[in-house]
């Protein structure tokens, strides 16, 4: 298979170029989905009232819960084509390809259908107030018609990846941004939607990047391209990238549900305080995805090199990455700690909710690059094939403990600052285990290479 222009080589070549190479369109894409999400929050706070920012707002744990979902299932393909790709077994990566476009839709389909059916219920569950519920209902419901759309384009992310491809995603998410902030307007202004006019924006235009993708993928001559006549489930395909990609989509939506218990101890405190939370929490996303570009580059990288049987690039690749998503967060939280009252000021112009802001933009901006060693050494792992041990570890880590951490550690000091801190605890305590666990996969899978490689020199010999 010939390598397409542009497309980053994996196999070969220096590979730190490589790997930024391939992660800068990556955090561009990543940080232009959360600027036009807040520009969903944005139209519907300045021009439909704060009731309907309410409404918008009290479905965010859910939103990421889904979206959440989605995108670790997309990550599962990525895993799972790019092995292939990096053996050259082409008809293999082919087969995964059909398939995991069958399986995400299915997978987009069922939670539309789920979420639709449940939304009151679950929204009811979560407490929200009654008068902020049916602006909720009304918002959820358009959003999720768009999951099916949304599950494709994650598809289509994570098999272009995988080939090397992260610049035409970043062209596709771009076009239907846009289109996002103008429909924004357009339903919210004129038209007087609301809330239900911000959710079928969103709709709209993760339909427009899933079918920018299905073209582009269609119109496709190598390994990776989608033909209608090869769209068939594989058992043997679908069971590898169901291993893959169903712990990685629980550990995402697990983590939105553990930040609910994080949420209520912050509720705890006065409104000041809470507001100057929300507006810090803001950097949140900005920097996540940002180093979720590079944990993306991580799993590509290696899952390539071991279907390659490329030892030392494996083990540089991880190096590498893990040093350079490191470096961005402490180069990204230098800046927010720094600028932090400006960024602050985005938000809001009250100076007592920038200084609650401020006590937890220290505190984290302490935090953020040792998330590096939880989050990259899992990719990493993944990237090896293995997924389900490093999700049980993460919940176990990062979700079970920082439960436990505000039931007892902030129930006893019940300072904000004690609430922030369970952040870095978790993360460290997390990353010792991954680290712990990806250097026993890694051995394991070294051998494998180095028994392969003695085979193929065996069959060689005896060839001769």
């Amino acid at each position: 298979m010939m390598r397409k222009a542009r497309e980053v080589s994996m196999t070969e070549g220096p590979l730190l170029p490589a790997v930024v190479r391939f992660s800068v369109p990556l955090m561009a894409s990543n940080v232009l989905q959360v600027l036009f999400n807040m520009s969903d929050i944005a139209v519907v706070g300045r021009f439909a009232g704060p009731e309907a920012l309410g409404a918008v707002g009290s479905t965010s744990i859910l939103v990421s819960l889904f979206t959440g979902f989605v995108i670790g299932m997309g990550s599962g393909v990525n895993v799972t084509v790019a092995r292939f790709l990096g053996a050259g077994k082409w008809r293999d990566a082919s087969e995964s390809v059909h398939t995991s476009c069958l399986v995400l839709l299915v997978t987009g389909l069922l939670l539309f259908l789920l979420g639709f059916a449940f939304t009151p219920a679950i929204l009811c569950l979560l407490g929200t107030k009654d008068v902020l519920l049916q602006g909720a209902i009304r918002y959820l419901r358009m959003y999720l018609i768009g999951m099916p759309a949304l599950a494709l384009f994650n598809f289509g992310n994570g098999v272009l990846s995988a080939a090397g491809d992260t610049r035409h995603p970043l062209i596709f998410l771009t076009l239907a941004g846009v289109l996002n902030v103008l429909l924004n307007i357009l339903f919210v202004v004129p038209l007087h939607m609301a809330e239900m006019g911000v959710g079928l924006a969103s709709a709209l235009s993760q339909c427009v990047s899933a079918a920018l993708m299905l073209v582009f993928l269609v119109r496709r001559d190598d390994a990776v391209a989608i033909r209608r006549e090869r769209l068939r489930i594989s058992p043997e395909k679908c069971r590898q990238i169901l291993a893959l990609s169903v712990p990685s989509g629980l550990q995402n939506a697990i983590f939105a549900l553990a930040n609910l218990f994080i949420q209520a101890g912050v509720n705890t405190f006065d409104a000041v305080v809470v507001e100057g939370s929300a507006a810090a929490a803001n950097a949140d996303p900005l920097v996540y995805d940002v180093m979720a570009a590079v944990y993306t580059a991580c799993s590509s990288f290696m899952s390539r090199n071991y279907g390659a049987g490329n030892r030392a690039r494996v083990r540089k690749s991880y190096l590498i990455c893990l040093g350079l998503s490191f470096g961005i967060a402490a180069v990204l939280s230098a800046f927010l700690v720094i600028f932090g009252r400006a960024f602050l000021g985005l938000f809001t112009h009250d100076s007592a909710v920038v200084q609650a802001g401020m006590e937890r933009l220290r505190v984290m901006g302490f935090s953020y690059a040792f998330s590096a060693f939880m989050d990259c050494t899992i990719a990493a792992s993944r990237g090896l094939g293995r997924s389900l041990w490093p999700t049980v570890i993460v919940m176990l880590g990062s979700c079970v403990f920082r439960v436990i951490w505000v039931y007892t550690v902030f129930a006893h000091f019940h300072t904000i600052r004690a609430l922030y801190l369970l952040y870095i605890f978790s993360w460290t305590i997390t990353g010792v285990a991954e680290i712990v666990y990806f250097l026993h996969c890694y051995a394991q899978r070294m051998r494998r290479i180095g028994e392969r490689g003695q085979n193929t020199e065996n069959e060689g010999g005896s060839r001769e």
